[in-house]
């Protein structure tokens, strides 16, 4: 009986043993959309216009770090401009049918850069949908705002109310929804309304500046409601969304009215969990 007993024990730790390396272990999804997104950095560096062009998805576009956009064909047309080196710390995060490649890389202008990018299984293959550098700082700190005595009345219309976009499906309209309730929040420096629609992993990566966590922008939130600071938003000038099952892109190019920060190019991955939409990891890059 003993034997037995001991033998089962055995049995169990090894079982044990075996599920936690195969924890361990990247998914077969996963190892995929990492070849994909290393077959491209090589097709860059060899200017292999015809295997590039094979891991792009129609829609493709590439922000380098000064914000400058690469619609498909000019990027094709010149691969070896925007090549980068090798890249360093690479994780790939899934979300339904789009995945997250980040890392950093030394772009093609020498310049050290997070990178953020986003694929879609289009058609049982993984296409990219976007790339983007941005260029961060060590540290920095956020931004004093306005004090409530100096506070220019301010009407939040785009984006909180209006988008210069036209939804194609009830799933666009749910992530339009659940973005307009994170600026609304955060006009309205309603920290608690804010996290209810922001992944608990999200964080958000902007020229210039140290990556900021959820839990950072949470308690500047209530700092700011604490010294009465007014914020103001930057306005949509342009979007696209892309939906594929429980994930999605969102790109966007973003103006300040009265140029109080200078025009910037976000990209920003969804998932939906439980029913609702919600940002897991978004990168701004200035426009220079």
């Amino acid at each position: 009986m003993q034997r037995i007993w001991l033998g089962i024990l055995v049995a169990a730790a090894l079982i044990t043993v075996a599920a936690e390396a195969d924890a361990q272990q990247p998914s077969d999804e996963d190892a995929a959309v990492l070849s994909a997104d290393t077959a491209l950095g090589n097709a860059m560096r060899a200017s292999d216009k015809s295997a590039a062009r094979r891991l792009l998805s129609l829609q493709f576009t590439y922000a380098d770090a000064d914000g400058k956009i690469h619609e498909r064909k000019e990027f094709l047309d010149d691969l070896k401009s925007a090549a980068p080196a090798a890249a360093t710390d690479v994780k790939v995060s899934i979300y339904g049918l789009v995945a997250a490649v980040t890392g950093n890389r030394t772009s093609a202008q020498g310049d050290d850069v997070f990178f953020l990018d986003i694929w879609a299984k289009q058609k049982s293959a993984w296409r990219a949908l976007t790339m983007q550098d941005v260029a961060l700082a060590k540290d920095a700190p956020p931004g004093a705002g306005q004090s409530g005595a100096e506070a220019k009345p301010y009407e939040c219309k785009n984006p909180c109310e209006t988008i210069p976009y036209r939804v194609r499906s009830p799933a666009e309209q749910d992530i339009v929804n659940a973005f307009q309730a994170i600026e609304k929040a955060t006009v309205a420096l309603d920290a608690d309304e804010w996290a209810k629609h922001v992944a608990d992993e999200f964080v958000l990566y902007r020229s210039g500046r140290a990556p900021i966590p959820k839990s950072t922008d949470v308690a500047t939130i209530e700092r700011q409601k604490r010294d009465n600071v007014a914020v103001t938003l930057s306005a949509i000038e342009t979007m696209r969304l892309s939906v594929y099952g429980d994930g999605a892109a969102m790109i966007a190019t973003h103006v300040d009215p009265d140029n109080s920060r200078p025009a910037y190019r976000a990209a920003s991955v969804w998932a939906k969990r439980n029913g609702q939409w919600q940002p897991v990891i978004s990168v701004e890059t200035e426009v220079k």
